[in-house]
């Protein structure tokens, strides 16, 4: 049991550095941030760890990333919106890039998008300018997504699921 805890806990703290590196430092500057791939490895970590992982994973990357980046205004926000979004993946089953994995991309669109937007419109009191700034947050949603498919697709060819759980669940 321990060993299975700190193997989940090794694998948290992976995801939310990478999570962070591609968040952070592989960025296209934006209206009022940046877009960024770091959410595809979101969505992986929300495919292979369990759920209380994944969210942090998901809230711990995002906030890294927008404190050490000078954008700490969007941290509440991210932290918010990338807890959520782990919400529509599931581990459960055999291979990351399964039919619910990839419909969850759909609702996960819309926390993304919907969700800055409208935190954007809060912290500025101004709900048509925030308008700007959704191309880049589909742009943001559309890499990851893609990103997500072809690592999920190179992952499943590996068979990483079952080598990370060791035949066993974890």
């Amino acid at each position: 049991m321990k060993n299975n805890k700190l193997k989940l806990m090794c694998l948290a703290g992976i995801f939310t550095a990478v999570v962070f590196v591609f968040t952070a430092y592989l960025h296209i500057p934006s209206h009022t941030g940046y877009t960024h791939i770091g959410d595809g490895f979101i969505y992986l970590a929300a495919c292979l760890l369990p759920l209380p992982y994944a969210m942090f994973v998901g809230a711990a990357g995002a906030l890294l990333a927008d404190c050490l980046t000078g954008f700490v205004i969007w941290a509440p926000g991210s932290v918010i919106i990338k807890t959520v979004a782990v919400l529509f993946f599931s581990r459960k089953s055999k291979k990351v890039i399964s039919l619910r994995n990839v419909l969850g991309l759909l609702p996960a669109w819309v926390i993304c998008i919907g969700g800055y937007y409208l935190y954007e419109a809060i912290i500025t009191g101004n709900f048509i300018a925030p308008l700007a700034g959704i191309p880049g947050y589909i742009t943001q949603s559309t890499l990851s997504s893609i990103l997500f498919i072809v690592a999920g697709l190179a992952m499943d060819k590996l068979n990483i699921k079952q080598k990370l759980n060791g035949g066993s669940s974890i």
